[in-house]
């Protein structure tokens, strides 16, 4: 009799997405990214819908060995087993693919976070941002708003910059009246980009230095797909953020899964229970 396949998996569900990550044999079977739903649990259950239709073995979510949630609504996670800290996911999703990076850059819907990674991959220290969105990626979604274009589109204007217009404003909402008095003074729109692509690498260098900068770095969250800042970021910390070789943004997701995986098989409860 054919042994049967067993799958595990993470659900990450953010303020503004929801990321999914099932696991087989230690890979990463199925993965899927939606925008977030006002019901935390819809979001979840879509999410991990999604990512189960991908893989013929699994009939459903209940089907998953193993599930944790993490997010800011770990707690609506159907079917999970437990929820870690997405910060502690984080933390585990990116030692899972390069153990040599010691440092991670979190830039989320709503906050920012610096984490020092430790050997084993748990998390051994970590700052996050005040209360202020600045920097964020509802930040930077007003700002797009204002140039009327999508974050690929404003990335691209930004790296076309000759001279960077400083935005001085720590406040996202000041910010936002700075940006629209300099465009009503006729400054290149691009050098405006700029200069908010680096008031938010600054942002991140400052809580990157709080934990201390130890090689390697990367970024993760959905704005660590946007070049502009990452150039920006790579400016100040003189040296270029790792690439990961999965969607940075799954990151959380796949940390989940990750420790689904391991807590599954560790557990005297569940690891041979769970496969028969």
């Amino acid at each position: 009799m054919a042994e049967k396949t067993i799958f595990f998996a993470g659900c990450d569900v953010g303020s503004t997405t929801g990321k999914a990550v099932i696991l087989k044999d230690n890979q990463l079977a199925a993965s899927a990214i939606i925008s977030s739903e006002l019901d935390p649990e819809q979001t979840a259950t879509r999410v991990l819908e999604q990512a189960c239709d991908q893989i013929r073995e699994l009939k459903g979510i209940q089907d998953i060995a193993y599930l944790i949630g993490t997010g800011y609504g770990r707690n609506e996670v159907p079917f999970a087993h437990e929820n870690i800290s997405e910060i502690s996911c984080h933390c585990y999703g990116v030692h899972f693919l390069d153990p040599e990076i010691k440092t991670v850059m979190d830039v989320g819907g709503q906050d920012l976070k610096a984490i020092s990674i430790a050997e084993d991959g748990a998390v051994q220290e970590f700052v996050m941002n005040d209360k202020c969105a600045a920097g964020t990626g509802r930040f930077l979604e007003m700002m797009c708003r204002i140039f009327k274009m999508d974050l690929e589109e404003f990335s691209d204007l930004s790296m076309q910059s000759r001279k960077i217009v400083p935005i001085t404003a720590q406040c996202s909402v000041f910010a936002e009246t700075e940006v629209i008095s300099l465009l009503s003074k006729k400054k290149p729109p691009a050098d405006i980009a700029a200069g908010i692509q680096a008031s938010v690498a600054k942002r991140c260098f400052t809580l990157l230095k709080r934990v201390g900068v130890r090689p390697k770095v990367t970024v993760t969250g959905g704005c660590s797909k946007n070049q502009g800042m990452i150039k920006q970021l790579s400016r100040l910390l003189r040296t270029e953020p790792e690439t990961l070789p999965v969607d940075p943004q799954l990151m959380g997701a796949l940390g989940a899964a990750v420790n689904a995986s391991k807590k599954a098989q560790t557990s005297e409860n569940t690891s041979f229970a769970l496969a028969t």
